[in-house]
């Protein structure tokens, strides 16, 4: 497993830009996301979205392929071999799209994982999609690469996510403006619930990793935790109505306006203040990426579909999908390419100001490239 962790090291492109200060050592310096699909890079195959099923899709799709008479789509483009996996590890995952002043970048995340993924064989972490737990694979690059940096996204799973999303798209679906089946009360409640429990393990994956770094002589090492983009538009900026199928037809953002509302004014926030307190109390870093890709949500007001001009006013989320005509449904609602390119450029602000103000917002009319930082 060694050998294939640094064989795939070595695939990687080598990276240089702004500044991770490096101790004295004769090892190649290395930066590690691990975690789950929001920094494996799940949704990197898309440029924006579009409803057009053909050829490209108006540009927007990476892994689109003409062969003379007609289009293949290849996702090994954009994931590789882990798109075989299920890892979905997309070549502008935000730990690549960070261009780092290291020797070597890589990318441990995998979508779908859970803090159990992540945690070391040592301390009841598991294997996952075929690979062993994520602090395992880390110590084997640790045994043999200076490490300066590990950047960790993990908990949203513990949290149920994707059950979260499941029961707020059937509602939508299944029922109708003078009986909305919203789905904030029950899923709040769920939240209040899980929430305690899925700290409590991300801190304890932090402090594994930590004590990980320090038993391989990187105890020099920053670890950042980052927190949730918010995947769904605020109520006030829709571009569509509430009513009718063009949210769900048009948008791919099927969610009643209550929902939207409790998933920025609740949900988001609630596991953005939990995940800070771990941080904190770990003595890791943070980066605050609540609000990074707000204005260019699926079916927001401000963006647009497949527009080609650098994301400068694309939708940086994918939308909801079946699966059926355009990639895969795994993909929906992540950060898409312009996603990942944007919390890449947050992840490299952070690192090159030490100690860094914490909240990553982008400029609107800007493109993906000029995000900032100001104090959480």
């Amino acid at each position: 497993m060694t050998r294939m962790i640094l064989a795939a090291a070595v695939a990687l492109s080598l990276f240089a830009g702004a500044g991770v200060s490096s101790a004295a050592s004769t090892e190649p310096t290395v930066a590690v996301s691990l975690g789950d699909s929001f920094i494996a890079g799940e949704g990197g195959r898309w440029l924006g979205n579009t409803t057009y099923d053909w050829g490209d899709r108006r540009g927007t799709d990476r892994a689109a392929v003409a062969r003379r008479w007609y289009w293949r789509y290849i996702e090994e483009t954009v994931y590789a071999d882990t798109y075989a996996t299920g890892c979905h590890r997309s070549d502008v995952a935000p730990i690549l799209a960070a261009d780092l002043a290291v020797d070597i970048t890589i990318n441990l995340a995998c979508s779908g994982a859970r803090t159990v993924h992540v945690r070391s064989s040592a301390n009841g972490g598991q294997s996952y999609r075929g690979e062993p737990p994520q602090a395992d694979q880390l110590a084997a690059v640790a045994a043999h690469h200076d490490v300066e940096v590990v950047v960790v996204s993990v908990g949203g799973n513990d949290l149920g996510f994707t059950d979260v999303i499941i029961d707020c798209v059937a509602g939508y679906l299944t029922s109708t403006r003078w009986a909305p089946n919203t789905c904030h009360e029950d899923q709040d409640a769920k939240l209040t619930a899980a929430l305690p429990r899925a700290m409590a393990d991300v801190a304890a994956v932090l402090a594994d990793l930590r004590n990980i770094l320090d038993s391989n002589g990187d105890s020099a090492a920053r670890i950042i935790l980052q927190s949730y983009p918010s995947p769904v538009v605020e109520a006030t900026n829709v571009r569509f109505a509430e009513t009718g199928w063009d949210r769900t037809a048009r948008g791919g953002c099927p969610f009643w306006d209550a929902d939207l509302e409790w998933a920025n004014g609740s949900l988001i926030p609630r596991i953005t203040a939990g995940l800070r307190a771990v941080a904190e109390a770990e003595g890791a870093e943070f980066l605050d990426l609540s609000a990074a890709l707000k204005g260019h949500e699926a079916c927001a007001a401000s963006a647009q579909h497949g527009t080609g001009n650098d994301g400068v006013s694309a939708e940086w989320i994918r939308f909801v999908t079946t699966g059926l005509t355009q990639g895969d449904v795994e993909e929906s609602l992540h950060p898409n390419a312009y996603g990942q390119l944007a919390i890449g450029r947050c992840i490299a602000l952070a690192i090159k100001s030490d100690p860094a103000p914490d909240l990553c917002l982008n400029s609107p009319g800007a493109s993906p490239h000029s995000m900032r930082l100001e104090p959480g």
